[in-house]
């Protein structure tokens, strides 16, 4: 018989205990002047050993002086590069409070008697990646890039940083941009998580979802070990810090985008996941009877690394198939649900691949809706 009690008081409690921990450093890590002080507490004690009058400590002082001055220097030019981008690059759209943070929404083109088309890109990347599309699609209709917190425009916003809140978030900006519903969302692969966790929220703001290979959260929980997300957060973290000292080119990249792509990475692990999959995973009838147009490759093209390990051939059969069935499951998630291949030889990154495709996909959604609607 499990011992809930045992595990509310122990491995659960430490777990949310470390996770509290992670989100204060990374919150800290995220303020693009904190690498100042830092640079000074390293080089003071550095400082005071060089002055102790040793031989060797006056060496190991000079040494640990003269990192903390680089690290000063580095940790300034950040500042600089910062400031220079937020003047040279100012935001294309409109900055709306959300819980006491901006975040940016760029809107164009006109909705007519349709819906307006919200597009989220993939990873924790800034509405500005899917631009392209965005500005083919705005020709016929109402077409808006989001900049969830901690990317593009927007500030950093709160940690941590979890699909759960963006949702949320999503729906309070879009009001206070006061963009009209219904909406199409469309969101592609971590993007689409999002999107789909925001439809089944707010289902009287939606008139349909368009999941460009969303993330399947079976995939995170169950699929062969794997340590390709835990180096994908780790480089979000070291990127982070890198520009927090200055070890970027050309303009500011705010530590802060970093920090925040490691804090929402940290659900996609299989503890992170036991801990938010209520709150995260669009289970079975979910979403209704909502129109849902599931956009997929039709083979696991670029994703060999993931049959990496396998002990044979079989084995091998099994995996991809695992990845492949794992990608449909979307499709139960609405009574309302269709599939959609993607061309061939196009892979995950088909929205970059072949963006006129998506905006035909996209494109014949908002037709239909616009000649069903009453």
């Amino acid at each position: 018989m499990i011992d809930f009690e045992y595990l509310r008081g122990g491995p659960m409690r430490r777990d949310r205990r470390d996770g509290r921990v992670a989100d204060s450093l990374l919150a800290l890590l995220s303020r693009d002047w904190i690498g100042v002080p830092v640079a000074v507490l390293v080089a003071g004690p550095g400082g005071g050993l060089a002055g102790a009058g040793a031989g060797w400590a006056t060496a190991l002082g000079a040494l640990v002086m003269a990192f903390g001055v680089l690290l000063a220097v580095g940790a300034v030019r950040h500042l600089v590069l910062v400031a220079r981008e937020r003047r040279e690059n100012p935001p294309p759209g409109r900055l709306v409070g959300v819980g006491g943070h901006r975040m940016h929404l760029l809107g164009e083109g006109e909705a007519g008697s349709g819906p307006t088309v919200v597009w989220m890109p993939g990873g924790h990347a800034p509405g500005e990646d899917f631009r392209e599309l965005h500005t083919m699609l705005s020709a016929g209709t109402r077409s808006v890039l989001v900049d969830r917190f901690g990317s593009g425009w927007s500030d950093v916003g709160t940690f941590p940083r979890t699909t759960a809140g963006e949702a949320e978030e999503l729906w309070a900006a879009l009001e206070g941009a006061r963009e009209r519903a219904p909406f199409v969302l469309v969101g592609h692969s971590f993007g689409g998580l999002l999107v789909a966790n925001a439809a089944r929220r707010r289902p009287d703001l939606v008139a349909g979802l368009v999941l460009l290979d969303p993330t399947p959260l079976e995939v995170v929980a169950f699929a062969p070990r794997s340590r390709q997300l835990a180096r994908i957060r780790r480089g979000f973290l070291l990127t982070a810090i890198r520009n927090l000292f200055g070890a970027h080119r050309g303009t500011g990249s705010r530590a802060g985008q970093g920090c925040a792509a490691a804090s929402i990475f940290a659900e996609l692990s299989p503890s992170g996941l036991a801990g938010v999959g209520w709150e995260t995973v669009v289970y079975d009838g979910d979403l209704g009877d909502l129109p849902l147009v599931l956009v997929i490759p039709r083979d696991l093209i670029g994703g060999e690394a993931v049959l990496v390990g396998a002990r044979d051939a079989a084995e091998a059969e099994r995996i991809s198939g695992f990845y492949l069935r794992s990608r449909i499951r979307y499709l139960s998630a609405s009574t309302s649900s269709r599939l959609v291949h993607t061309p061939e030889g196009t892979g995950h990154d088909f929205p970059h691949e072949v963006p006129s495709f998506v905006v035909g996909v996209v494109g014949d959604l908002v037709r239909e809706l616009r000649t069903s609607a009453p």
